[in-house]
């Protein structure tokens, strides 16, 4: 069995650069379609979180920007079928990444405000990476890879080629034109060799050696169809 450790955030806000808050956490689509998958596959999935803090939903992405009603219906419910691991999910500090066959992250603005700046989850990544064991970023979620610095203070994921989410797609939200940084900024600046599919909104999965990176939520499911291919293939 694939045992899968998912990275998710703990933050219920965004701040923004006139200081005010915008509400978030994680996105539901980028959270329940790999979940969905992966379990399908008859993987064996461990949440964990900073500080064990259960992660909260980002309704948004329950709203209109989360697809047709039907799939996020579809969501919602996945969501509350999983609702007790969600609600009671590891404490990162106190999980051992190499016990696990995959580290995923799913994404969310939530990534932005605390994973961007966390040494715990930053020295994870940057040891993950080092294994060449599988690791899977989605959308904000690369976001995480700025707190995983080398001794030297460079980063960990310098020359490596990754996507996230592109800045045409982020200023799409009306809010995130306040944003103190935006991501494939931050992605470029760390040394990254960002990649992003030529038409925004669509599906657009980067692999490079064992590091995998979904552009946006409607990459979810492609992405996890991806890493289960190759682990099982």
């Amino acid at each position: 069995m694939v045992d899968v450790l998912f990275v998710v955030t703990a933050a219920t806000g965004w701040t923004l650069k006139d200081g005010s808050v915008h509400p978030t956490g994680y996105w539901a689509e980028e959270l329940a379609e790999p979940h969905r998958l992966f379990t399908e596959a008859g993987w064996s999935i461990t949440v964990a979180t900073p500080g064990g803090v259960p992660p909260t939903l980002d309704e948004l992405s329950l709203g209109v920007a989360g697809g047709l009603p039907k799939k996020r219906a579809e969501i919602r419910r996945y969501l509350e079928s999983i609702s007790d691991v969600l609600d009671h999910p590891r404490t990162l500090a106190e999980v051992d990444e190499a016990d696990f066959d995959l580290v995923f992250y799913p994404g969310g603005h939530g990534p932005m405000e605390d994973l961007a700046h966390d040494e715990v989850s930053g020295n994870l990544l940057r040891r993950r990476l080092e294994s060449g064991k599988p690791l899977g970023l989605l959308c904000h979620a690369p976001a995480a890879i700025l707190a995983a610095t080398n001794p030297d203070g460079t980063s960990a994921f310098a020359g490596r080629t990754m996507t996230g989410l592109s800045n045409a797609e982020e200023r799409l939200n009306p809010f995130a034109w306040k944003a103190k940084w935006l991501l494939q900024d931050a992605m470029i600046e760390a040394g990254v060799d960002y990649d992003k599919g030529k038409i925004p909104l669509r599906p657009h999965v980067v692999v490079d050696g064992a590091l995998y990176s979904g552009q946006n939520p409607q990459t979810a499911e492609a992405l996890a169809t991806r890493i289960i291919a190759d682990l099982e293939g």
